[in-house]
Parts: C-alpha cells; structure tokens; sequence
C-alpha cells in the first residue's frame, strides 16, 4: 500500500497542532515542516472537510483541532487526505480466462479478495487506535521528551 506525501504532513501538522492553543498558519505549518505551503494548505483543507482541523480568518486566524488530539486517529488523518476506497479492489478475475468460474459459483468473495480484506482491516484497526495525542508522545519520547517543547517553543516565536 503506498500512501500519498499528503499522510505524512497531515499527520505532522495535526501533531503540531496539537501543541498550540492559538491557530497556526498554514504558512508557518509549511515552514516548520520545510513542506510546499500551496500544496500543504490543500491538504490542510482536506483536513477541514472531513472535520480534523478549522480554519480562522484574520491577522491571528490559522487552523487549530476541531476536538482534542486523544480524539483524532491516524485512521481519521489518513482518510481524510487519501479517501476511503480501499488498497485492494477485486475485479473477479476467477471469470474470465478459459478456465472462468462461472457467476453462479462466486456468490462470496475469493481466498485472495478475503486476504486483502482481512489485511485492510487489520491495517485499518492499527491506524483507528493510535490517535495524535498518541503521536505527539512517541514522538517527543523519540527525542527524550525534547520535541513538543521544542515546537511550542518555535511556535511562540514570532518567527
């Protein structure tokens, strides 16, 4: 499965986000990532669509959480940046070819369609369970709990 760029800056900006009390401008967003600032703000409302973040207007407007952070999955971000179709879409090859299985025998899905099923849930249920919040920890544990410090800090600088 290969995700788009927009995942992993969506879910780097909500964990960003998630260290602000105050709206943070997409502009500031893309700097602190080294990101493209007119393809981040895309994403970013992307993210304002499907509810994850809201944008304010104004000298001091930015985007913040919609909801806390330990209320926003991976699973959420994800979906809202790469749609909800899933990896794996069966074309029901067993019928065609010259050993085609008849329609009247694929009523449920085949082995491979279950497998890939199966697997898109696992994936699915891994991403539903980790949250920004969860994020924001790993990551600041990462770095010997220097990180969110570090990004509250550049955020309050006026840059």
């Amino acid at each position: 499965m290969k995700l788009s760029n927009g995942v992993e800056w969506a879910l780097h900006s909500c964990v960003t986000l998630s260290q602000s009390e105050d709206p943070v401008p997409a502009a500031r967003l893309a700097e602190l990532h080294g990101t493209p600032p007119a393809y981040l703000a895309k994403h970013l409302q992307a993210l304002s669509r499907a509810g994850i973040v809201h944008s304010t207007a104004g000298q001091v407007g930015g985007y913040v959480l919609t909801r806390p952070a330990a209320e926003i999955s991976a699973l959420d971000v994800v979906r809202a940046i790469d749609g909800t179709e899933p990896a794996y879409r069966c074309t029901e090859i067993r019928r065609r070819g010259p050993l085609a299985v008849p329609a009247e025998r694929c009523q449920t899905p085949c082995a491979i369609a279950r497998a890939m099923a199966a697997a898109q849930d696992a994936w699915s249920a891994a991403l539903a369970a980790i949250t920004i919040a969860d994020l924001a920890e790993r990551i600041d544990a990462d770095s010997d709990g220097t990180a969110m410090a570090d990004v509250r800090r550049w955020l309050a600088s006026t840059g």
